[in-house]
């Protein structure tokens, strides 16, 4: 029964109430409720959930049609209403289209056939619109949740960019600082390609316009400075007095192994001065 289209009918004349469940009752897709006045209606509408078409008469003593019906789109809009009425007058049908929203109206009497297709048609309708307003929720969700990733996503972005900014700073500030010592540094990463290194080491070892920047140690470093650093093996560090292009040094050498960088840091620390 919960799967059955419920149908409200209501007339101030009986016997038109069971010609109207006569005419349904081999539709076992329909429930039919009965009402013979707009009041009693209302009270049904109240009580049964899911009444989704009523067929009125538009000529009723007390509450006529059209009042009922604009009682029924205030509490229930999406509920479809027609009228059916003996009354040919084009201002009434005028009247009960804008106040009740009619759907469409019958005239008395009506054609059984006639009626059962406007009644089919009026609910394929109203499931269309149904299926409508679920896509567009669906879609509206689905556009909230879009709006919400891609929001989230600009935020990572933003941080993104900001931590890449600090990054940028300190590693800046950290070339900064390494540039003013006065002391030779490498990086060697674990290819054996020199990664870093501050002015005094490009002084040491002026290659081309970036220095030893990018080649290999092997190519560059004298070769007691490559056996040096070659006995670090694998060890932590290791440190010798050399002289590097008539120059005498304290060499330290010292291993990197971090979570977020690997290799060899080399340091010629002067001793003429």
């Amino acid at each position: 029964m919960d799967d059955m289209t419920k149908i409200l009918c209501v007339d101030d004349e009986r016997n038109v109430l069971k010609s109207l469940r006569r005419l349904f009752m081999d539709e076992d897709d329909y429930e039919i409720l009965l009402a013979e006045s707009g009041e009693e209606a209302l009270e049904i509408l109240a009580e049964e959930e899911g009444i989704r078409l009523v067929i009125s008469d538009y000529r009723m003593p007390g509450m006529n049609g059209v009042d009922f019906l604009s009682k029924v789109y205030e509490g229930w809009p999406d509920t479809i209403r027609m009228v059916l009425s003996g009354y040919a007058d084009t201002a009434a049908v005028v009247e009960a289209i804008n106040l009740g929203r009619i759907y469409k109206f019958i005239p008395k009497p009506w054609n059984d056939e006639e009626l059962k297709s406007a009644v089919a048609m009026a609910l394929q309708h109203q499931e269309l619109k149904l299926q409508n307003s679920q896509l567009n929720a669906e879609l509206q969700k689905k556009n909230a949740e879009l709006q919400e990733m891609n929001e989230n996503l600009e935020k990572k972005v933003e941080q993104r960019t900001e931590a890449l900014e600090i990054r940028n700073r300190v590693l800046a500030v950290s070339q900064g600082v390494l540039d003013v010592l006065p002391i030779a540094v490498f990086g060697i990463d674990p290819e054996q390609m020199i990664a870093q290194c501050n002015d005094m080491a490009q002084d040491i070892f002026p290659v081309g316009g970036m220095g030893p920047l990018g080649n290999s140690r092997g190519d560059i470093f004298p070769e007691a400075l490559n056996q040096l650093v070659d006995s670090l093996g694998e060890g932590r560090a290791v440190d010798a007095v050399l002289t590097i292009r008539n120059a005498n040094y304290r060499v330290v050498v010292r291993r990197i192994d971090s979570f977020t960088a690997k290799g060899v840091v080399v340091a010629l620390i002067p001793l003429d001065i």
